[in-house]
């Protein structure tokens, strides 16, 4: 695979990420170290929440989706890091059986005022479980190098 640059970041652009299972157990390893509220932690305690059951940790799968934008896009560009998230949405429970799939839709380009080496790319990220239905949503934006000249 070449490397992109911010000249082949395209507004309206999807580019699908790949996608990934939750397990009861990577669920409650998760949870443990940096999440350790009883939903996620205890299947028993869990199955008397509003969920009926475990259920991952939004932060998991906040950090599940940056896995597979780093294997599915990033780490196959010329990424410059990025200011920051502009929104975060955990839309419904992720399951221990659930396969979210992780896809990213370019909303804007534009190069840099003052840097004109590199662009700025806002994007919307998405996790759709298997039954299609959205399950977290982050907007964001990302700055990229621009095409060397001569390439």
């Amino acid at each position: 695979m070449s490397i992109r640059y911010f000249e082949d970041m395209v507004a309206g652009q999807s580019i699908e990420l790949g996608s990934y299972e939750f397990t009861s157990d990577s669920i409650i390893a998760f949870a443990r170290e940096y999440d350790p509220q009883p939903m996620h932690t205890d299947a028993e305690q869990a199955r008397l929440s509003p969920y009926g059951g475990l259920i991952a940790s939004g932060w998991q799968t906040a950090g599940v989706y940056m896995r597979l934008l780093v294997d599915g896009l990033l780490g196959h560009t010329e990424s410059l890091g990025s200011p920051g998230v502009d929104q975060l949405r955990w839309l419904k429970p992720v399951h221990p059986g659930d396969v979210l799939s992780a896809r990213i839709t370019v909303l804007e380009t534009r190069p840099s005022e003052t840097r004109p080496e590199r662009g700025i790319v806002r994007s919307r990220g998405e996790m759709v479980n298997q039954d299609g239905e959205l399950v977290m949503q982050v907007e964001a934006v990302n700055f990229f190098s621009r095409r060397p000249l001569g390439d």
